[in-house]
């Protein structure tokens, strides 16, 4: 599930961007065949289908370890790129993708005429991301004005316009965050929301964690910031003694944030204030300047999603120096906009937050980042490219009618289901009937007209991409809701669903070859696409989900006794999933995971039951040597196929809420009798589960 925070896009095309560099002046080991074919942009993209005989190992049993048997020719023969944390299906369309995109870009960055408005901008943001000489001789020049800034605050009062000029050029993580979203009570209307923010390392629990490895990066961070201070021009002795109190800093702001666990509770992250509250919380931080400088002087209506960490940033505003403060705004100013400079800023940024954190062993190649920067910032106008070229009116009604076939068979379901009451039953079925399905891509695109695009100005370009999406988001604050919108691009291969807004959004490029084949027959295709769309559908019904009604308000429309009933399903899931390891001696946190994984599960269920509906009257034949349910099965279980670094595997533990890709297969074959029938499976079998769990 996807609730939405309409904050600024500069952070994450930072953490997009993050590992663009120069080529690495040591020479490189040889690559293997399919690193090296990925180094040219396509023109027609190659073809997998959605059922791929070569990827499985049939000498596993089904009914042992069906990810093997489903998986193991693609694990065996796709190791994990260089450039890369983990290596998947999504992963490999996902590059197939940007290197399509690469070869338009490309073209439109070379053109001088015969583009129209939108091409130009792309192609020449295109064309200054991969300027790279320009890049290089400019050296830290670009953050010059940025950290002029920081040096002429004098008073800590002057930390509040400060911070409004940085937070519109979309630098997110300054302290904390702001910006728009929908009421959780009243969903038509736009407020302003106050988040949490302000470290650097990926997740609150880097700095409470006690275990040595947890200990041992938090060491790292601190080089890491002190040498991204030397490269500013501060001496190595400066740089640690200011390092020690940034992590200082950060650490107080992170034991003061929620955990992610408790971030699935809506509940905890409403807390909606005026303004004289707001100032309550941190009355040290001068508010009314803040959102003057901004663009909101009169807003008066907040959430305020963490309260407890204003307190403690107003606590830190005042225990610490003026100095000290600046210190850490220099820190994560540079941090932030490491990956736009030369290669000594972006080669430090990457070997702490890949290599490091992530086990990646090499920068992506230049011309990735700038695909994928392209796609973060002009989105809509790149993936107006992408859909003109790649996506077929035929597929967007071919999938939409899966879609409508999905929601049917949970219409089936819930009334067939003996656990719940026709009271609460009636409120599921409206919310289920009010769900709005987006295929493809928006009915009407993002106007970029506003934002200047220079071809020779890349960092420039990054700021100015990113002010107008803050502002553009900062805008809709007391305007109409328009429930059109998209929170992703065209070509992004993954889809969600989004409780407030009541929507499932399946973006063209998901719905490519191998994720959805129209080539194939429908027992692969129900089985992939189909359990993605029972899988977002299912989001609005999970331990998250199920908290807002048709309308996308928090609201508590379950009975006292159907929600009991609710939670102790949920419950089996949880209690299942907590016994599989992630890497070492890591298990699953399954109440991180508790939504994806009983969406998994519901989506499988509902996409079983579409396709046997869809197809009750046809005569089904083998195909490939496997029966019509066994497609369906196969055809479910490849797009889970991945490698994946240890090292990112321990951060996913963190920070992830999806499981890895091998339980989210044999985690729901083992609750599903067809599928112990398709296989032939006997009882005390590992893929049969004596005690099964169902949700939905």
């Amino acid at each position: 599930m996807k609730i939405r925070f309409l904050a600024a896009a500069y952070i994450i095309a930072s953490l997009a961007f993050i590992q663009l560099s120069a080529q690495n002046s040591a020479p490189a080991a040889a690559k293997p065949a399919a690193e090296k074919n990925a180094d040219r942009p396509l023109t027609t993209f190659p073809y997998t289908p959605s059922l791929d005989v070569p990827s499985m190992d049939k000498s596993a049993d089904p009914c042992g370890d069906f990810y093997q048997y489903t998986c193991g020719g693609w694990i065996k023969n796709n190791p994990i790129p260089s450039d890369q944390a983990a290596w998947s299906v999504y992963g490999k369309l996902a590059q197939d993708n940007q290197r399509f995109l690469w070869g338009v870009l490309e073209d439109l960055a070379k053109k001088t005429s015969g583009r129209n408005a939108s091409q130009q901008k792309i192609g020449d943001y295109f064309a200054a991301c991969m300027n790279e000489p320009e890049i290089e001789k400019l050296g830290a020049a670009p953050l010059k004005p940025l950290l002029a800034e920081i040096a002429a605050v004098k008073t800590k009062k002057e930390l509040a316009e400060l911070l409004a000029h940085q937070h519109l050029l979309g630098n997110e993580g300054l302290l904390f965050g702001f910006g728009s979203n929908q009421d959780y009570e009243n969903s038509s209307e736009i407020i302003a929301f106050a988040v949490a923010g302000g470290i650097g390392l990926p997740d609150r629990d880097y700095y409470t964690k006690d275990d040595a490895k947890s200990q041992e990066i938090r060491a790292k961070y601190k080089v890491h910031v002190a040498k991204m201070l030397q490269l500013l021009g501060d001496s190595p002795d400066v740089a640690k003694n200011e390092a020690d109190t940034i992590m200082e800093i950060e650490t107080a702001l992170a034991k003061a944030s929620l955990t992610r666990v408790e971030q699935r509770d809506p509940h905890n992250l409403f807390h909606k204030m005026d303004r004289k509250n707001l100032q309550a919380l941190a009355p040290g931080f001068e508010w009314d300047t803040y959102l003057k400088t901004i663009g909101l002087p009169a807003a008066d209506v907040f959430n305020v999603t963490e309260p407890k960490f204003y307190q403690e940033l107003n606590k830190q505003l005042a225990d610490n120096s003026l100095d000290d403060l600046r210190a850490y705004l220099r820190w994560h100013v540079a941090s932030a906009n490491a990956p736009f400079l030369a290669k000594n800023f972006v080669e430090e940024n990457f070997d702490f937050n890949r290599r490091t954190l992530r086990g990646v062993k090499e920068i992506q190649p230049r011309w990735k980042r700038c695909v994928g920067l392209v796609d973060r910032q002009l989105g809509e106008a790149l993936g107006k490219e992408f859909v003109s070229r790649t996506f077929t009116e035929k597929t967007k009604q071919d999938t939409l009618k899966m879609t409508k076939l999905v929601e049917k068979a949970m219409e089936d379901d819930i009334n067939q289901l003996t656990w719940m009451g026709p009271e609460t039953k009636k409120q599921a079925l409206e919310k289920l009937h009010s769900v709005v399905n987006k295929i493809g891509y928006p009915d009407k695109w993002r106007d970029y007209s506003t934002v200047e695009i220079k071809s020779n100005d890349f960092l420039g370009d990054v700021h100015r991409a990113a002010s107008f999406e803050t502002k553009r988001q900062l805008a809709k604050i007391g305007k109409p809701l328009d429930r059109g919108e998209w929170g992703m691009t065209p070509p992004t291969v993954n889809a969600y669903y989004d409780g407030q807004m009541n929507d499932i959004n399946f973006p063209a490029g998901v719905l490519q070859p191998p994720l959805y084949d129209p080539k194939l027959d429908d027992a692969p295709n129900y089985g992939n696409t189909g359990g993605t769309i029972g899988h977002e559908l299912t989001h609005g019904f999970d331990d998250e989900g199920r908290q807002f009604d048709a309308k996308g308000n928090l609201r508590d429309w379950w009975t006292k006794e159907d929600g009991e009933q609710f939670e102790k399903r949920a419950q089996c899931v949880v209690d299942q999933y907590a016994t599989y390891t992630i890497v070492d001696d890591i298990k699953i946190n399954s109440k991180l995971t508790e939504g994806e994984d009983v969406a998994d599960l519901g989506g499988l269920v509902l996409a079983y039951m579409a396709w046997k509906a869809n197809t009750m009257s046809q005569h089904l034949e083998n195909r490939d040597g496997f029966t019509p349910d066994q497609r369906f099965f196969i055809g479910y279980a490849q797009w889970a196929c991945e490698n994946n670094r240890p090292e990112n595997q321990r951060a996913n533990a963190i920070t992830d809420p999806h499981s890895p890709g091998k339980y989210r297969v044999n985690g729901l074959v083992i609750n599903m009798p067809e599928f112990q029938k398709a296989f032939g499976c006997k009882a005390g079998q590992p893929m049969v589960r004596e005690n099964r769990c169902r949700v939905w």
